[in-house]
């Protein structure tokens, strides 16, 4: 163990622990409200000398995993108790099979309540974890008890998978391989077994119906899945687990931390302003990371355990600004009093024929055209992924050679130009199919010629005629230095991270006659197409194409 201890300071780069001789009592029963036995493991030093803070996860992965090894450990080691649970149905945890986001509220109450009841117990509790996990601390904030003085989500929202199902388009790599992992994660052989699944996943993507995707992937339908197909997120059938409605009511001390490439950083800055704007004081702090990033992970074990650790013991909170930022390219981190900051205003730099981006429209400039094709459809490369390998920043390389991609590139900047924010675009597209898709990613490309993608996002859109769509690319923070260039990519597709449009009017779930699609993109004076960058202000005078 103590090795173990070593190599998880090093993975996480934390500071070194109080102890390294922790005791772990396993599989203690917790009972829900409905009678149901819910199994927890209770982590602590061996010595603790004197009474010490709880921190509360609720986790469907596992309590011997990764879970228990990062970060259960990593607490207990610097001076709390933790109580590790499986969420109902997973690792022993009764109530039948895993059903994802139900019964959370009632489960982590009743947890909280079990907790309270234990001759360990110092009167104060931590939320904390990543990803589901910091969904199940949403799920009980509204309504959570005094003893509970803070949380640390991670990774994650209020409203979790929702995030994946926006009104027509789904985030189909995440949702499936999600939902695969979770109903066979119980199973023995992981490791050969997570090769295969990897194979059938692959083949499942591309399977029409959409709606029969996990039976290829699984041999059997998955509930999760076909729930999340057949409603997105506006569907009044997600109302009792989606929490982000009660997020503006949370009075506990919040410090969410996201990562500028990760799957839920919208719906968790759309968290963060529902606090703000409800008058709280959350922290929020943005690192360069993927979904599972273990530097992120190790900075929010160090927020648990600096900011929180101080809260259940009643101490002054390290001091720092509400905001904090790794800007992308400089290697820094900067503070701000708000989120996006406020002397970033947003500044357009115009899809330009043959490819450029201009500080303004270009008169008598020809649309610009790509063909789509579902049965070969644009690949995802890079960027917001579920697993951190493949994700992130990458070279867009095999994107721009594409026939169905288009390419915008400015000049080389004259002076550094910093982006800080949301980043939006604004593009007149025309279409011979009713329904399109419009994927735009923002790229940053060095002296080299070396391009790397920094944020996007694809929307669904209805066209007729030449018409306007918005798209809102993620945001982020990003400093283009002197000599590099600004690129924009459009597509109509980044598949499999989103499922295929097919070009048709058939429902998504059920569609499967595939119809490519001719797109233009208009960018004239009458048209002018344009992405939105948020942007300082003199450093935009120095380096932006002149006014």
């Amino acid at each position: 163990m103590m090795f173990a201890s070593r190599v998880l300071q090093r993975l996480l780069r934390l500071p070194a622990p109080q102890t390294r001789h922790i005791v772990v009592r396993r599989d203690l029963p917790i009972p829900a409200a409905d009678g149901v036995t819910l199994l927890a493991d209770h982590w602590a030093p061996a010595k603790p000398g004197g009474p010490l803070p709880t921190v509360l996860m609720r986790s469907p992965y596992g309590r011997r995993g990764l879970a228990g090894t990062l970060l259960a450990r990593a607490y207990a080691e610097r001076g709390f108790q933790v109580v590790l649970a499986s969420v109902r149905g997973t690792f022993g945890s009764g109530g039948g099979e895993f059903l994802a986001m139900r019964e959370d509220r009632e489960d982590g109450q009743a947890t909280l309540d079990w907790v309270t009841r234990q001759p360990w117990f110092d009167g104060s509790v931590l939320l904390a974890g990543p990803s589901y996990l910091g969904y199940t601390q949403w799920a009980v904030a509204a309504g959570a008890p005094a003893c509970v003085k803070g949380m640390v989500p991670h990774v994650t929202s209020a409203r979790l998978a929702l995030a994946f199902l926006r009104p027509g388009r789904i985030e189909l790599e995440t949702l499936l391989s999600w939902s695969v992992s979770t109903a066979t994660q119980e199973r023995p052989f992981g490791m050969i077994r997570s090769i295969l699944d990897g194979a059938r996943i692959r083949r499942a993507m591309r399977t029409l119906p959409l709606a029969v995707a996990d039976q290829v992937a699984l041999g059997r339908q998955w509930p999760f899945f076909q729930e999340c197909v057949h409603h997105d997120r506006e569907d009044p059938y997600w109302r009792q687990w989606d929490h982000s409605a009660d997020v503006a009511s949370v009075s506990v001390p919040v410090n969410t931390i996201a990562g500028w490439y990760d799957i839920f950083l919208a719906d968790q800055l759309r968290d963060y302003r529902a606090l703000v704007g409800a008058g709280r004081n959350p922290r929020l702090t943005i690192g360069p990371w993927v979904h599972a990033s273990l530097e992120g992970a190790g900075v929010a074990v160090r927020e648990a355990v600096d900011w929180g650790g101080a809260l259940c013991r009643d101490q002054p909170v390290p001091a720092r600004k509400p905001v904090r930022l790794h800007v992308m390219g400089s290697g820094r981190w900067r503070e701000f009093d708000q989120w996006p900051p406020a002397d970033h205003p947003a500044r357009r730099w115009h899809l330009a024929p043959g490819g450029g981006l201009a500080a303004a429209p270009v008169a008598d400039a020809a649309p610009s055209r790509f063909r789509y094709d579902p049965a070969h459809p644009t690949p995802s490369l890079g960027g917001a992924r579920l697993e951190a390998r493949g994700g992130g920043r990458v070279d867009n390389a095999p994107l721009e050679r594409r026939a169905d991609v288009l390419v915008f590139t400015s000049p080389p900047l004259e002076r550094d130009l910093e982006v800080i924010g949301e980043v939006g675009a604004e593009l007149w597209i025309r279409s011979d199919r009713p329904s399109t898709d419009l994927f735009v990613r923002l790229c940053v490309v060095d002296e080299r010629g070396r391009s790397t993608n920094v944020c996007d996002d694809l929307v669904r859109a209805e066209v007729d005629g030449v018409t306007k769509v918005g798209v809102e690319l993620s945001p982020t923070a990003q400093l283009f230095r002197r000599g590099q260039r600004i690129r924009v990519l459009v597509s109509a597709g980044a598949f499999p991270r989103y499922a295929r449009n097919l070009g048709g009017t058939e429902p998504l779930p059920t569609g499967t006659r595939l119809y490519p699609a001719t797109i233009e993109v208009w960018h004239d004076p009458d048209h002018p197409s344009a992405i939105l960058l948020p942007t300082a202000s003199p450093a935009l005078r120095r380096a932006s194409p002149a006014d």
